[in-house]
């Protein structure tokens, strides 16, 4: 049953445990759960077997054909024929796979939050947990961002359940592990830490679940970003991703065989990734649905389309200040009217205009999106060169960085060579030559001492080298049977 496993305390550290009392039962739930506001939390008393019981539920969780059969059931149990144990009654009468029996308060309440069925019968000392809930979800559908043009279109969405049987799905082994805990004092957020046994790092496994454990927020509000910064709190200042996330169960089902940990966040449509490594992140599924040579191709367009979004406009800056270095045959390159605004500033407004474009475009209702998405063109490219505030050149550098920056399905891997990039920018506008060589320095120092969460470096195995290794992430080849 998904969370029945976890066993929550009071405050004091000691559990406070529910009577054989009925009635001092509903005076303790309706009270803690205040039913009188709460018109959701609803709670029924019947008769079963000649005991007095009652049935509390959260409405919109309820899945009506099955509580109608159980409440069938019960009502047909003669008083001759009760159990005298909540334990008894579980075994006997319960025609429902999905049952446990709890007796501490705060799991109890916790459960009954979480959608499941609480019936208590009077005389009965536990309470039978029934969980035959449903969650409002959408369809398993591809996801918009992590997409491929082969494979399978499925995507992860906010239903846990549905996301763990994804894997399952996949990875049809005893040896698979879907290990659950909860984190958040209001919220009590559903944890998983999916593994395969024998393949996962014992010690960095046991170190995500003591940082897990010891997290000691009010809620997730941010779901798998809430949870990563309370995982990793080091060097925040590092913009280079130290998770990967994807939407893909295959790419999650795949990172599992390899012996990393996939961390799933309930009310969360994707999954985290740990231990990850530079190359990790620029991996993406199409380059494992084509055939070898196709898919070293793809990766080695990507990695130097990245390459070239961080380099082309400092590049650029750095030729216009010194147009004696620039060979007679490339003299097209350069800009063939004078500037209003100084290059530095132009690239750098057009970096922040390009984020606006970005967060109009998310904002912007599906029916508007292409006729705003022209006037911006119009607006913005033309008449902006026209108009003296941009030369055209640097519109088409910006162009080209703003659209390769897609290449990337990691949102976090673009912004940190976004923030790269503008350390170059600025370093070479005010420092020439010795600037953009300090700027590239910037970048590999960076991502070189980029902190992990298993201590591992961050460019493995390129450092330390691992000859093997290496090649297979470099190289589109057929995987062996393990990499770790």
């Amino acid at each position: 049953m998904d969370g029945m496993n976890t066993e929550n305390t009071a405050n004091t550290g000691t559990p406070i445990r529910m009577t054989s009392s009925l009635e001092e039962t509903m005076n303790y739930l309706n009270k803690r759960m205040n039913v009188k506001v709460n018109f959701d939390v609803i709670y029924r008393v019947i008769h079963i077997g000649g005991r007095e019981a009652c049935l509390y539920y959260l409405d919109g969780f309820c899945k009506d054909e099955i509580m109608n059969k159980l409440l069938s059931d019960f009502m047909k149990i003669p008083p001759k024929e009760m159990p005298k144990t909540a334990h008894e009654m579980s075994k006997k009468e319960m025609s429902y796979v999905e049952v446990d029996l709890k007796d501490q308060w705060e799991t109890i309440v916790t459960f009954i939050l979480s959608g499941v069925f609480a019936l208590f019968i009077d005389g009965y000392d536990k309470c039978l947990m029934i969980d035959s809930r449903t969650y409002p979800a959408r369809s398993v559908s591809e996801p918009e961002k992590d997409k491929s043009l082969r494979g399978s279109r499925d995507g992860f969405v906010e239903t846990l359940v549905f996301n763990t049987a994804l894997i399952r799905r996949r990875i049809r082994s005893t040896d698979l592990t879907m290990e659950i805990m909860q984190a958040g004092k209001s919220s009590k957020t559903d944890i998983v830490l999916c593994y395969m046994q024998g393949r996962v790092n014992q010690e960095f496994l046991n170190k995500i679940r003591e940082r897990i454990s010891q997290i000691k927020v009010d809620a997730l509000t941010m779901n798998q970003e809430s949870l990563a910064e309370c995982l990793h709190r080091k060097r925040w200042f590092n913009p280079f991703p130290k998770f990967r996330f994807t939407e893909r169960p295959d790419t999650a089902a795949a990172q599992v065989l390899e012996g990393d940990i996939v961390i799933l966040v309930d009310n969360s449509p994707s999954a985290m990734i740990t231990p990850i490594s530079i190359f990790d992140v620029l991996e993406e599924a199409d380059d494992y649905y084509f055939s070898p040579i196709t898919g070293t191709y793809l990766r080695f367009a990507r990695f130097l389309i990245s390459l070239a979004t961080y380099l082309i406009t400092p590049l650029y800056l750095l030729l216009t200040m010194n147009p004696h270095w620039v060979p007679e045959s490339f003299q097209f390159i350069m800009m063939k009217e004078n500037s209003n605004l100084p290059l530095i500033w132009q690239f750098l407004v057009l970096e922040l205009a390009i984020d606006g474009l970005r967060l109009a475009a998310v904002n912007t209702p599906t029916m508007l999106s292409t006729p705003l998405s022209i006037m911006a063109a119009l607006v913005l490219g033309e008449f902006s060169v026209k108009s003296g505030w941009f030369n055209s050149e640097v519109m088409l550098y910006m162009a080209f960085v703003a659209m390769a920056s897609y290449t990337q399905s990691s949102y976090e891997l673009s912004y940190a060579l976004k923030f790269m990039r503008i350390i170059n920018l600025i370093l070479t506008a005010v420092f020439g030559l010795y600037g953009f060589i300090a700027g590239i320095l910037v970048l590999i120092f960076s991502i070189a001492f980029n902190q992990t969460m298993n201590g591992v470096s961050y460019l493995y195995p390129l450092i330390p080298f691992d000859g093997k290794k290496l090649s297979y992430r470099l190289l589109r080849r057929r995987l062996p049977d393990s990499l770790k």
